[in-house]
């Protein structure tokens, strides 16, 4: 590398920059990546979690509606569960899909604010050639 920043033919940027903003771009590559795998494994465990609670509230529903009651009252809790069950998987979508965009949202702002630097760096090298 020292060779190649010692050699310089007329209109050539500067190596040594080149490399060095380079460098930059795959640090932030990375950063992103890690902010992804990061949300990846939130939203994993959240799912986890959500499954763990959903399979302890319907063992615990079957549990209930095995008691005496009449059709009536059996139909009516049933219809009660359902709807509390659909309204606590929507909650839970929501929440899943939530974690998903923030984790996202950090990563692309990440190479975003890279992309903004390595600009500038471009521009700057640019007025140092001319």
């Amino acid at each position: 590398m020292r060779m190649l920043s010692e050699f310089r033919m007329p209109g050539m940027p500067d190596v040594e920059a080149l490399a060095s903003a380079q460098r930059r771009n795959l640090e932030a590559l990375s950063a992103a990546n890690r902010v992804a795998l990061e949300g990846a494994q939130a939203v994993a465990r959240r799912h986890m979690e959500i499954l763990q609670s959903s399979m302890t509230e319907m063992t615990e529903a079957m549990r209930a509606l095995g008691t005496q009651e009449s059709p009536q009252e059996r139909a009516a809790r049933q219809a009660e569960l359902l709807k509390s069950a659909y309204e606590k998987a929507v909650g839970n979508m929501k929440e899943v899909a939530d974690l998903i965009q923030k984790s996202n949202q950090e990563a692309l702002t990440l190479l975003n604010r890279r992309f903004t630097e390595a600009m500038d760096e471009i521009k700057s090298l640019m007025a140092k050639k001319g």
